[in-house]
């Protein structure tokens, strides 16, 4: 095998290793933010952002913006 084969083999490698990181990067992202900001539905936040990134990226921003987002806090009913 000449050099510049072997150069090539290196270089797909790394690229492939950089793909898979981008892709775990991308989904455990929403959901360490939504549990260092205390978000009460964190692992929900957690499993639509594998979710959208297995079925489609188009909700990925949607499931980030949920992550920074806490839920309203409950009135009471009396006066």
């Amino acid at each position: 095998m000449p050099f510049i084969d072997i150069f090539a083999w290196i270089v797909l490698l790394v690229v492939a290793a950089t793909l898979v990181a981008t892709f775990v990067a991308l989904g455990v992202m929403p959901g360490r933010i939504a549990r260092r900001r205390g978000h009460p539905w964190a692992q929900a936040v957690t499993v639509g952002s594998w979710a959208t990134l297995i079925f489609g990226f188009v909700f990925w921003p949607l499931i980030l913006v949920w992550a920074y987002v806490d839920a309203p806090a409950k009135r009471d009913a009396g006066g």
